[in-house]
């Protein structure tokens, strides 16, 4: 029982801090309350599609070829497949998190997940198209020739600047997750 306590102490602190919220403020209280709920609602929808399609790259496609195509030594393929998987995602940002961990267990390059989480939250497809559709072709194509850069620079700076040792732990826990 103290396990369990310890375990979810924070999300019982914040119901709390909620309760006692909306005590001295019914209607912020109330507000923050439908929020909360929408956005776990909006999780129950996401999630297990997400999880299902997990499931079935964890078994249809061998450690071997994600190692080929995104591995140590993909190089540029690793990079245009990681933003392409990243650009025509489907969900919310938090959705990319379980397909890293998935990418992690199957040997993909760390710079190459880091490119498909950066992708994932900034080159999506229908992103781009509502851009040209309200903002115009020009800025559209702007920001996405700026992004697309930036975010294999970053990526790449983090996996250099991240010890590998920590990096291979994420690897580790990673490996673990079953």
């Amino acid at each position: 029982m103290k396990k369990f306590l310890k375990r979810y102490l924070m999300v019982f602190l914040a119901i709390a801090g909620v309760g006692l919220f909306t005590l001295l403020n019914r209607e912020a209280g109330l507000r923050a309350i439908n929020i909360t709920a929408y956005s776990f609602k909006e999780m129950a929808l996401v999630l297990p599609p997400i999880f299902i399609l997990l499931g079935l790259l964890d078994v249809w496609v061998p450690r071997e070829t994600m190692v080929r195509y995104m591995g140590e030594g993909s190089g540029l393929k690793g990079i245009v497949l990681a933003i392409l998987l990243g650009s025509a995602a489907a969900g919310p940002l938090y959705g990319a998190f379980p397909v890293a961990a998935v990418f992690m267990k199957k040997g993909v390059k760390f710079s190459n997940i880091l490119i498909f989480i950066g992708a994932w939250s900034t080159t999506k497809i229908p992103m781009f198209l509502f851009e040209v559709a309200s903002l115009g072709a020009k800025f559209a194509v702007t920001r996405l020739l700026v992004d697309i850069p930036g975010i294999i620079i970053i990526a790449l700076l983090l996996a250099a600047l991240i010890p590998k040792d920590k990096v291979r732990q994420l690897y580790e826990n990673a490996e673990k997750m079953n």
